[in-house]
C-alpha cells in the first residue's frame, strides 16, 4: 500500500466513522482517534465483505458503501458501549 492509499484509507475511515456516529443514538463520549479507528476497520471490513459476496467489483459500489457504513454503526456502538464514561469536570 502506498502512502496515498494509506492517507485515503484514513480519510475514508474518518468519514465512514463519522457517518456511523451520526446514526448511533445517544452521545458516546469516545475520542476522535477511536472514532477514526472504528471507521477505518469498518471501511476495510466492508470492502472485504463486498468482494467476498461479489458486490464490489471495481470502482465505487453503493452496496460496498452501505456495508461500510453499517459496519461503522455497529463498530461505533460497540466501542461506545465498552469505552469508559468520563465523570467530573474536564480539565
Amino acid at each position: 500500500m502506498t502512502i496515498t492509499g494509506l492517507t485515503g484509507a484514513v480519510v475514508l475511515g474518518a468519514t465512514i466513522g463519522t457517518l456511523g456516529r451520526l446514526l448511533v443514538p445517544g452521545r458516546p463520549g469516545m475520542p476522535l482517534w477511536l472514532l477514526m479507528a472504528a471507521g477505518v476497520v469498518a471501511a476495510f471490513a466492508g470492502t472485504g465483505l463486498a468482494h467476498v459476496f461479489g458486490l464490489g467489483e471495481g470502482g465505487w459500489s453503493p452496496w460496498e458503501t452501505a456495508l461500510q457504513i453499517g459496519l461503522a454503526v455497529v463498530g461505533v456502538y460497540l466501542v461506545a458501549a465498552c469505552w469508559p464514561k468520563r465523570t467530573g469536570p474536564r480539565p
